[in-house]
Parts: structure tokens; C-alpha cells; sequence
């Protein structure tokens, strides 16, 4: 993709500003199809049956929402407006997104210290690689994050398709995966590229710097326990983690008025029977065939694909994790399920060190809508979906200096999961007294 490098900037720019339109477009179709009660307002449409034929032109990016103001008395004022800021906002996104991961590097250059370093060479696939996967992570965030807003539920249509291609993207290019600068080495590891760096001696001098993706264990080395075939502990971390995922899938209701061991036997025979029949069988046999076979391999496809899989269970498991806890001390349920599976997704594409990161960072946002709501509107009901998505967002773009300071603690190994274990305790804490102080205050029963 190097040839990429000889065309100016700026018409690389452009061309995604225009294709990001595109994008968007496709954001707003997937959104009024996906959700639960569709739309009529979609340019894609037949549209009210009283206004006039849509056209093709009706069908274009951006031009095609001001077209549609014509309609504004079948559906509402205004009604074209978000859905043109959702395209333009898209293309402006991803035309900044480009700039900074591809022109800039800015995803790798802030990670290298060397003096008198003027320009590092960087092979073009793999900055590439790294946007191509956040442009999928960025069109399907902001898919889920509209129809939570709207319908306060992420359809599994958008979770399910976004983990699938993330696993398959993780494994044919697991530099697609958030870069971690590692070095310098002796020798250089399973999955990464040199580095070059240009100094001001004469010509590339080799730093022995690679950028590797950051794997299940960053930033450690990949251990033996998790090397592929003939390793069959790893095939069975790689098989669990992707029949979790197929049980999240399953819709299960908890009936413990009969008592806890009758609830799970209706939870038993309803997983059994929804995992013995499309689609949930077709998904759960696909992956159980082609997780051995990625196994088999071996290599940077057997180190992509369990990255992915541990990414997503350790993402969904910690926010699965909080909505058991939280729902215990609340009294009622706390988080969406959606949440859980959109955490698995995003978990696939940037790995469970990002996705812890981004559940600690979502509720700055999400504390300060929902106690404004609380106070307005006596309600603290909100949606969380686009509140971890912007969370996954910034750490995207400000990959570098969080993982800079998040790198030595996740060097520490087993401390890190007792330490969420010691905070679910805290958030069980807390929870409890804000339930009472609530009740108190709204006077709610």
C-alpha cells in the first residue's frame, strides 16, 4: 500500500470526507432498519403514500436530506436534520481520523523516545490496517448509539455483525489491532514490524523497535500457555470464550419466584433449545469449527483471533460483571444487556486493556446526564450505550498517552483483577447508599 504515500494528502482527504458521507449514509439507513420500530423518514424508503415519488436523487448523501425537507409536514420539523449532521459529522470524523492515525502516526510516533529522531518509517499497511478496523468500530458505535438514544435498546443485529467481522478482521490482520511499541528487542516478535528510525546520521539506522499489536497479554510477552496447536489449553480458552459470547446471545429471564434451582433449569433448557436451531446454532457451530482450524494454523492468525476472543469475553465479562452487582444493590435492573454485548464487540476490535479502560472513563459523562435528568426530569434512566462508545472513541485518540501511563499496571499480572474485584465491592457500596440516599430525597418507595 505504499503507492498510497505518493498521492497528496489532501486529495486523500477529500476522497474520504466523500466516502465517509457514504458511511454515514449507510449509519442512517442501518439505523431506521435496525431499530425496533422502523421509520419512514429514510430517503430509502417508499415513504408517506401522500407525498410525492422519492427519487434517486432523494438517495444521495447529505444533498438527499435537503431534498427531503419537502416531506417535513408528513413527519416532523426539522426531521432531516439529524440524520444530515450524522453524515457530515461522520466524513468530518473520519477525514480527522485518517489525518491522525495514517498522516500523523499518531497512534505510534508519541510511543517512541529517541533523540535526534526526526521521522520514523513506517510500512503504510499498518496504519491503514489500524483505521480501516476503527472505521468499522466507529460506523457500528455510532449505529448502536442512535437507536439506544431513541429506543433505549442496542439491537444484536449491530453487535452481533460488528463482533463477527472484528474477529475475522483480528485474524487475518491482527496489526488492525491498537499498536503497542515494544523494544528495543534482540529478536523480534511473533506479530510486529520494525521499526525505522531516520536520525541525522546518514541514511535509516535500525533501532531493533517494533510496533506489535496489543495482544491479550500487553504488554507482555505472549506466554507458552497460549501458543496454538499442539497447546490444547489455549483451544480451550479460545472455544470458551466464544460459547459465552453464543450463551449472551440467548434471551434469558430469571423466574426465582419457584426457587433458584428451578430458574436455572428454565434458563438450561431454553439456552439448549435456542442454541439447537438457526441462527444461534448456525453461529455457535461456525465458530466451533473455525476456532481449531485458526488453531491449527497457528501463528500471527492463532494470536489475532484468541486476542479477539479474550477481548471480547474480559470486555463483556466486566461490564456483565457490574450489571449483576449493580441490579443487586439497586433493587432493579441496572444496565442493559446491550451493553454487555456492545462491550464484547468493541472488546474484539481494541482488546480488553482498552475496554477497561473505557468503562472507567464512561461514566464521567454518564454520571453528569443522569443526575441532570435526575433533577429535570425526576428520572435516572439513561442510555449508557453512547456513553461507552464516546468512552471507546477518546481512547482511541488518545491512545498514546493513556496507555503510556496504563502500560506498567498491566505488567503487574494478577493484581489487576484483584483490584476490579476489590472495585465491583466498592461499586456494591456505593450503589447501596445512593439507593437510600434516592429514596430519601424523591421520596421514591
Amino acid at each position: 500500500m505504499d503507492w498510497l504515500l505518493s498521492i497528496e494528502m489532501e486529495l486523500r482527504l477529500g476522497v474520504i470526507f466523500v466516502l465517509g458521507t457514504c458511511f454515514g449514509a449507510a449509519a442512517n439507513l442501518a439505523i431506521n432498519r435496525w431499530a425496533w420500530w422502523s421509520h419512514t423518514v429514510s430517503p430509502w424508503s417508499a415513504g408517506p403514500a401522500e407525498a410525492a415519488a422519492r427519487t434517486w436523487r432523494d438517495r444521495l448523501p447529505v444533498v438527499g436530506w435537503l431534498r427531503l425537507r419537502r416531506e417535513a409536514g408528513f413527519h416532523s420539523v426539522g426531521f432531516w436534520v439529524r440524520p444530515l449532521c450524522i453524515e457530515l459529522c461522520f466524513a468530518a470524523a473520519l477525514t480527522g481520523l485518517y489525518w491522525w492515525e495514517v498522516g500523523q502516526l499518531g497512534l505510534i510516533v508519541g510511543q517512541v523516545s529517541l533523540q535526534s529522531t526526526s521521522a520514523l518509517l513506517v510500512p503504510s499497511w499498518v496504519p491503514h490496517a489500524t483505521f480501516l478496523s476503527h472505521t468499522l468500530l466507529l460506523w457500528l458505535m455510532v449505529v448502536a448509539s442512535f437507536i439506544d438514544i431513541d429506543e433505549k435498546i442496542i439491537p444484536d443485529e449491530v453487535t452481533v455483525l460488528g463482533t463477527l467481522v472484528g474477529l475475522v478482521l483480528v485474524t487475518l490482520v491482527p496489526m488492525s489491532l491498537l499498536p503497542n511499541v515494544s523494544g528495543p528487542l534482540a529478536d523480534p516478535p511473533q506479530v510486529g514490524v520494525l521499526l525505522n528510525a531516520v536520525s541525522n546520521l546518514p541514511g535509516p539506522v535500525a533501532r531493533h523497535l517494533f510496533v506489535e499489536p496489543t495482544t491479550a497479554v500487553a504488554p507482555l510477552a505472549w506466554p507458552s500457555i497460549l501458543e496454538a496447536r499442539p497447546n490444547g489449553g489455549s483451544l480451550a480458552i479460545g472455544l470458551a470464550t466464544y460459547w459465552l459470547w453464543c450463551f449472551a446471545l440467548v434471551p434469558r429471564i430469571w423466574r426465582g419466584h419457584r426457587g433458584p434451582m428451578v430458574a436455572l433449569g428454565l434458563i438450561g433448557r431454553r439456552v439448549t433449545r435456542e442454541l439447537t436451531r438457526p441462527p444461534l446454532m448456525i453461529l455457535a457451530l461456525g465458530g466451533s469449527i473455525l476456532i481449531p482450524c485458526g488453531w491449527a494454523v497457528g501463528g500471527g492468525l492463532w494470536i489475532g483471533m484468541l486476542t479477539g476472543l479474550i477481548g471480547l469475553a474480559g470486555s463483556g465479562g466486566i461490564v456483565w460483571a457490574v450489571r449483576i452487582v449493580s441490579s443487586g444493590a439497586l433493587g432493579r435492573e441496572a444496565m442493559g444487556f446491550g451493553d454487555v454485548t456492545l462491550m464484547m464487540m468493541i472488546g474484539t476490535l481494541l482488546g480488553w486493556q482498552a475496554c477497561l479502560i473505557v468503562f472507567f472513563l464512561a461514566p464521567l459523562a454518564g454520571i453528569l446526564v443522569g443526575l441532570l435528568q435526575l433533577a429535570v426530569r425526576k428520572d435516572d434512566v439513561i442510555p449508557y450505550g453512547p456513553f461507552l462508545c464516546l468512552a471507546a472513541l477518546a481512547v482511541i485518540v488518545l491512545w498514546v498517552p493513556i496507555w503510556s501511563w496504563a502500560e506498567p499496571i498491566f505488567q503487574m499480572g494478577w493484581i489487576v483483577p484483584i483490584a476490579l474485584g476489590v472495585c465491583l465491592l466498592l461499586l456494591a457500596l456505593l450503589l447501596g447508599v445512593w439507593a437510600r440516599i434516592k429514596r430519601r430525597l424523591f421520596l421514591q418507595e
